[in-house]
């Protein structure tokens, strides 16, 4: 019997493929649970049609991806820290503070947790941090943030 996937099954396939299983796993198992449904002319067709609006998707993901990327080569996140006797900052500025400014300050939302730079900024000055903005069929995109940190009077 040939299927088509609607969820990636251990040992059988990846969601969207079509794939030949005994006639009493499809029929018992995989089209019941809405794992799959049988592959028909219809059913290809309404596949490839999908295929091609996901694709379509992802073309729109990786351009706005683009975009913010091209966004954060011109702007600096502006961050106030105090400072020791010594010159040295006290605590750092996370991901999550540095999001929350980037958001508040230029209107960029991104993921926190898309980071690929695990470090915090910690000393004075300028860091730049690098994040994925998309990864997926698409290609990879990957930009900077530049944070920029001083002393607070």
């Amino acid at each position: 019997m040939k299927v088509i996937l609607l969820a990636d099954v251990k040992k059988v396939g990846k969601k969207g493929e079509t794939v030949t299983v005994s006639d009493g796993y499809g029929a018992n198992f995989l089209i019941p649970r809405g794992l799959a449904k049988p592959s028909t002319s219809f059913t290809q067709a309404e596949l490839a049609r999908d295929n091609a609006a996901e694709e379509a998707r992802q073309i729109e993901l990786k351009k706005a991806a683009e975009e913010v990327k091209a966004k954060l080569e011109n702007i600096n996140v502006e961050f106030t820290a105090k400072v020791g006797n010594d010159g040295r900052m006290f605590g750092c500025i996370s991901s999550k503070e540095i999001v929350e400014g980037l958001e508040k300050q230029w209107g960029i939302k991104v993921d926190k947790r898309k980071f690929i730079d695990k470090y915090p900024a910690n000393a004075l000055g300028y860091t730049r941090l690098k994040i994925e903005l998309y990864k997926g069929s698409q290609g990879y995109v990957e930009g900077v943030i530049n944070v920029h940190i001083s002393e607070a009077k």
